[in-house]
């Protein structure tokens, strides 16, 4: 590789001489940065690549490791995955919500990284099943690897705020030469958040019920903000199967608590919940947990799909 090629003070500004050549050895095209000095990003899920977009805008190149459709709890890296996370000029990923990426970037060797769970206080959600925190099936992928604690942080619009904030500072570190713009879209996104927040404030404030059924225990942050109260029928993890304990349960709760709408997601499999509907005599509506955009997403962005949560939590707990 000992193409001489004139290297500008763009590409240098954070990235030293070595690091540079030493990427381009390994890769033709690889280095922390684009051929037009786009600071390159590499986000774990959909949340953490509307932060990196919105913050970035036009100074940054964003790849998302998990494609649309995928179940995040369940992404497997490739090796070309892999590499890229070492060749990042930053990354936003969230620790605890999927294993091979915590992996991938403990290793990765990159120096500018945003955790969004070291960006805000997390706490430990989940429904308390048969005296324990979930139900059968192996959990351990994401309920517990951060202690217990509940990643789903970016449903609270609050919250996710918080780790907007930090991100920013994390990318101007990468990229001071923008450092000013990526605040200014940090402060718009923080303001349309805030925003976010008083509309399901307002939304959620006269009700006829606190209580809503979903598949899996994702709106924990959400339910806390606003005074509702989450009942899931599987825990954290949305793939397991609910005991026959667990079942009973909710068809009590169901009855004291008025419940009118048992919640299913977009990506997870929706049996479960229609089968419990179904004996309840409910109906049943998507409350989506966010975690990618699709073609089924009821929005085409974090804020639609949010506001559709909010329509739909509205029509379920009997709004006024």
């Amino acid at each position: 590789m000992n193409i001489r090629r004139p290297i500008s003070t763009a590409t240098l500004a954070g990235v030293s001489v070595l690091g540079l050549l030493a990427l381009s050895a390994c890769s033709p095209s690889g280095g922390a940065r684009t051929e037009d000095g786009k600071l390159r990003v590499t986000a774990s899920f959909y949340p953490m690549e509307f932060l990196a977009r919105q913050i970035g805008g036009k100074h940054v190149e964003v790849t998302d490791l998990t494609k649309p459709g995928v179940e995040p709890h369940d992404l497997e890296l490739s090796p070309k995955q892999t590499a890229q996370l070492g060749e990042s000029g930053a990354i936003v990923y969230l620790k605890g919500l999927q294993p091979a990426v915590d992996d991938a970037v403990e290793q990765s060797g990159a120096k500018h990284i945003a955790d969004a769970a070291a960006l805000t206080s997390l706490e430990a959600h989940g429904t308390e099943v048969d005296g324990h925190h979930h139900t059968t099936g192996d959990n351990h992928s994401h309920s517990e690897s951060e202690g217990g604690k509940d990643p789903h942080l970016w449903l609270d619009p609050v919250k996710y705020a918080e780790v907007a904030k930090g991100v920013n500072k994390t990318l101007a570190k990468a990229d001071p030469g923008h450092k000013a713009d990526y605040q200014k879209n940090t402060d718009a996104l923080v303001k349309k958040l805030d925003g976010l927040n008083t509309e399901f404030e307002n939304g959620l404030k006269k009700r006829s019920s606190d209580t809503f059924l979903t598949t899996h225990a994702a709106f924990g942050y959400l339910a806390e903000r606003y005074g509702l109260t989450e009942e899931a029928i599987s825990g954290l993890d949305p793939e397991s199967e609910p005991s026959a304990k667990r079942i009973k349960d909710l068809h009590t709760l169901a009855k004291e608590h008025h419940v009118s709408t048992v919640f299913f997601e977009t990506i997870a499999n929706p049996a479960t919940a229609k089968a419990l509907a179904g004996d309840l005599h409910l109906k049943t509506d998507v409350l989506d947990p966010l975690e990618g955009i699709n073609a089924k997403s009821r929005g085409r962005d974090y804020f639609g799909v949010q506001r559709a949560n909010l329509a739909a939590l509205q029509k379920a707990l009997g709004s006024k």
